[in-house]
């Protein structure tokens, strides 16, 4: 699932650190003909840190680099497989998660950064989890925001479950579809979002995040969808992962218990309709070395006030403290 930017609702509040620019950036090539954007900003010589967006699809933007105090962090933000600006833009070919994970490894040593803190949110607190179960080695600790682990419940929750509280956005996204392929929406979907007919791409893809964006926030803003292009490549590529379950060989819930004492927090939306609470209470109830932030007033978006300001408490605690601590707590 994906991170909005509301940069409307952010400029001037003081919750997040002010607006930063680059020190580097560039392009890497990971192999089947996939090259990820990366950059680099804050302080190179600070405790690094990578940010892992959300979707999968979504892409980053120069807002993420604001949940980290520039004087103490080496900030790596970079684009997915098919994402934002990597290339080949909304490729769906030789991208699937053990990709992803790898090519996270593959940034790391490029960089040559030997841990570093690792904060996704949604599709990004899955794709954490996943990295962090593999790499254990690599990661300093993990902060997590409206958590997804990729389990048939919560695909079938978004694709289903939701419209008992959304049923007005569930219509329209139904009504898209003839009536006949509305009993599979997302293989139907997914037949017209990877057509090579740019005009059904894009309708597709305005449809589907048309649905997603009505699910996301604690109050629906309608200004915030991905325009033009922009809104393919996030379209496809979730499609792509949802119809294949994500790529995961395992039960990341089940496989969380051998995080053990691990640092990681959890900022969680009590009201987020996009990725259920019980999905990062049950997560935090199985490994014992997370610490839980509810977010009592807030959704599923990483830029609602409360989870934005919970994001930036949980790297500045890690900041002083080098962990999170391992209690519940409503904000």
């Amino acid at each position: 699932m994906l991170t909005r930017d509301l940069n409307s609702e952010i400029n001037g509040n003081g919750d997040l650190f002010p607006a930063l620019d680059l020190s580097r950036h560039g392009m890497l090539d990971v192999g089947d003909g996939h090259r990820l954007y990366w950059e680099e900003s804050g302080n190179s010589s600070g405790i690094p840190v990578v940010f892992l967006h959300g979707g999968p699809g979504a892409g980053t933007s120069p807002v993420h680099r604001r949940f980290f105090d520039p004087t103490a962090y080496r900030i790596i933000l970079f684009d997915q497989r098919g994402a934002g600006k990597s290339t080949p833009y909304a490729k769906i070919e030789a991208n699937t998660t053990t990709h992803l994970i790898e090519d996270i490894e593959v940034l790391r040593r490029f960089l040559d950064i030997e841990k570093w803190l690792v904060f996704g949110g949604s599709w990004g607190a899955t794709l954490s989890i996943a990295y962090a179960l593999r790499h254990t080695e690599c990661c300093l600790g993990l902060i997590l925001r409206g958590v997804f682990l990729g389990r048939p419940s919560e695909l079938n929750w978004f694709f289903g479950g939701a419209a008992k509280v959304f049923p007005d956005a569930w219509e329209r996204f139904l009504n898209y579809l003839p009536e006949q392929e509305r009993n599979d929406p997302l293989r139907s979907y997914y037949r017209r979002l990877i057509r090579d007919e740019e005009d059904m791409n894009l309708s597709a893809a305005r449809a589907w995040n048309a649905y997603e964006t009505a699910c996301s926030t604690l109050k629906w803003r309608g200004d915030i969808l991905p325009s033009g292009s922009a809104s393919l490549g996030l379209a496809r590529i979730e499609a792509h992962y949802f119809i294949n379950r994500m790529f995961l060989a395992e039960d990341l819930m089940l496989a969380a218990a051998d995080l053990g004492d691990f640092p990681g927090a959890i900022i969680q939306g009590r009201y987020d309709m996009v990725c259920p609470m019980e999905t990062a209470f049950t997560l935090h109830r199985l490994w014992p070395g997370s610490r839980l932030e509810i977010v009592n007033d807030a959704g599923h978006s990483a830029m609602e006030p409360g989870i934005r300001c919970a994001l930036v408490k949980a790297t500045e605690t890690f900041k002083r403290l080098g962990g999170f601590g391992k209690s519940v707590s409503s904000a």
